[in-house]
């Protein structure tokens, strides 16, 4: 990745407790190359627990893990666990992948 920060990723539920846990931010600041990179790879640099990770949105729509984020992107992390109707109006009950 590039080394200067671009992109805001935020973290939701047991993803923001495990990082205030391991005294870290539920918000960090991140770079990602201008050819753009997979959430997954932003959630791995991060020391995120993958097994926890339901989905992400990017730009407000929820995609599965392997979406290509962009610098400038607004990214969040969603654990898993959401219950049924949450997950219909979130979006993520059949994320896409693109």
């Amino acid at each position: 990745m590039s080394s200067k920060a671009n992109t805001t990723v935020r973290m939701f539920g047991l993803l923001h407790t495990f990082r205030k846990d391991h005294g870290l931010p539920s918000q960090a600041e991140v770079a990602v190359p201008d050819e753009g990179c997979p959430a997954e790879a932003i959630a791995r640099d991060l020391g995120l627990p993958m097994e926890k990770i339901e989905a992400v949105f990017v730009n407000h729509k929820a995609y599965s893990l392997d979406h290509e984020v962009h610098p400038g992107d607004q990214v969040a992390f969603v654990p898993t666990g959401v219950p049924g109707p949450g997950r219909m109006m979130l979006g993520i009950r059949h994320a896409p992948a693109k």
